[in-house]
């Protein structure tokens, strides 16, 4: 192979691992998503309610910038945790214009257990069906998909 041929073949080696791991992702969300009951927390608003757990009080801006999504589709995600009484928003003492959105004692309650579900349905599937090396090399492979996000 000469050195024109090398990056074209590796070009398609990472094509087709990107377009693995899109496919795979996306088995893997609609899976959860059908496990879900009726009244569970969607991926969105878990997804929101973690932020906020993790990075502290933040605009629906902020969280939209965050998750690459519109402010508009942020804030109907937030609406529904508000419904709940899982968020609360509060005037920012800087600037009285913006809201600042903060988990309730119930939302820090409902991060917990709908993390903890959804954790230990996985948890028991690794446990039933995968090899030791196998988790591991999810645990890598989750790490790096981690760090893939943050760069997209």
């Amino acid at each position: 192979m000469n050195d024109v041929q090398k990056p074209a073949a590796q070009d398609a080696a990472v094509r087709e691992t990107a377009t693995r791991l899109r496919v795979g992702i996306g088995a893997f969300r609609r899976r959860t998503q059908e496990t879900m009951s009726e009244g569970d927390l969607t991926v969105p608003q878990l997804t929101a309610l973690a932020r906020l757990d993790r990075l502290g009080p933040a605009t629906t801006a902020e969280l939209a910038r965050r998750e690459q999504i519109t402010p508009q589709a942020m804030g109907a995600t937030i609406a529904g945790l508000e419904q709940r009484g899982l968020v609360a928003r509060q005037a920012d003492s800087a600037d009285g214009r913006r809201m600042i959105l903060s988990l309730t004692p119930a939302g820090q309650a409902a991060i917990g257990s709908g993390r903890s579900a959804l954790v230990d349905r996985v948890a028991g599937v690794l446990a039933e069906s995968f090899t030791d090396e196998e988790i591991a090399t999810l645990d890598a492979a989750a790490r790096l998909l981690e760090r893939l996000a943050q760069r997209l």
